[in-house]
């Protein structure tokens, strides 16, 4: 399989400028999450729209452990684009946390939607706030997610310490909902668009109260250490069945992302694809209704935006860097 980066030591730059033959074929890999979430159905979608829509380009959505692994997927060139947290994307260009290892050298294409976080769990367990965590069996999400990341910063922002306080599993979102289904766990973390269908099946069991665990307090903590990355925000009332109120929670932004070496042509392809198909992907899902260009700042995603971009993005009046 041809990859992006791996393509332009051996065909050059020029495969994939704007006159390419619809004979050339090149494969875009997109790096989403576990299919329980939303990166999932809309990678789908993205996949979708770009080989319907690109000439010569065929788009396949690879199920991954999310974030993380989408990052590290395209350090190593497995991956072309993935879908991340900007958190997590923050930490990779940094060569920090998780990725220790190396720096990640990865540009913004754009701003794709509001990520929002997710601590659930039942009525019967008797946790109404943060600090009922305390003993409990709790799920903090999967290896190589963005959850992960987030979930032991709201964590540790409550005042509860995530090894000590917690008796803590790493699943994902539908594995998760399984777990507190069989009583075998708690409560768990998940950040999400909003609805994640795991989420909603859990909402929908029978015999079953879903209970949302408010955390916006602990906003403010998190960004003085982190930085101004995590906003207020609010899951609204009835976004799953029986949340009969609103949800208190914080949020971080969904960016999509590319190597540094993608070519110019080929970012500006993508981009320029998902917002004149953005019909189609929100068909897929509601969360593209979040496609939008006022979201399209350096302070949404401190990630330096790709030249391809910018110039999509400077033909719509936009100037980014």
């Amino acid at each position: 399989m041809k990859r992006v980066i791996g393509s332009i030591l051996v065909l050059g730059f020029a495969l994939f400028a704007s006159t390419a033959s619809a004979q050339e074929k090149i494969n875009i890999s997109i790096g989403t999450g576990g299919t329980g979430g939303v990166y999932y159905p809309m990678g789908g979608g993205m996949a979708n729209v770009l080989s319907k829509s690109v000439p010569g380009m065929q788009a396949t959505a690879e199920v991954t452990g999310g974030s993380v692994a989408n990052l590290q997927l395209i350090g190593t060139g497995k991956a072309d684009i993935g879908l991340v947290m900007v958190d997590a994307a923050l930490t990779s260009l940094h060569g920090e946390d998780k990725f220790k290892s190396g720096k990640i050298p990865i540009r913004t294409l754009m701003v794709l939607y509001p990520n929002r976080m997710h601590v659930v769990t039942i009525e019967s367990t008797g946790i109404k706030k943060m600090t009922d965590l305390k003993g409990k069996r709790v799920s903090t999400g999967s290896p190589g997610s963005a959850t992960e990341v987030m979930a032991f910063r709201v964590i540790e922002a409550a005042g509860l310490d995530k090894d000590k306080d917690l008796k803590r599993e790493r699943l994902g979102v539908a594995e998760s909902v399984n777990a507190v289904k069989d009583g075998k766990i708690d409560a768990f973390f998940w950040v999400g668009g909003i609805p994640t269908a795991a989420v909603t099946d859990l909402g929908a069991t029978p015999g079953v109260k879903i209970q949302m665990i408010d955390h916006s307090e602990v906003v403010d903590a998190m960004n003085r250490k982190y930085g101004p990355l995590y906003v207020q925000d609010v899951i609204p009332a009835k976004s799953y069945p029986g949340q009969d109120a609103p949800n208190k929670v914080a949020t971080v932004w969904n960016i999509l992302v590319s190597h540094e070496k993608m070519p110019d042509q080929v970012a500006y392809n993508i981009v320029k694809t998902f917002f004149d198909k953005k019909a189609e992907l929100v068909a897929v899902h509601k969360e593209a209704l979040n496609f939008d260009y006022r979201y399209q700042t350096n302070n949404h995603s401190p990630i330096p935006y790709h030249p391809g971009a910018i110039k999509y993005f400077a033909e719509k009046g936009l100037k980014l860097k």
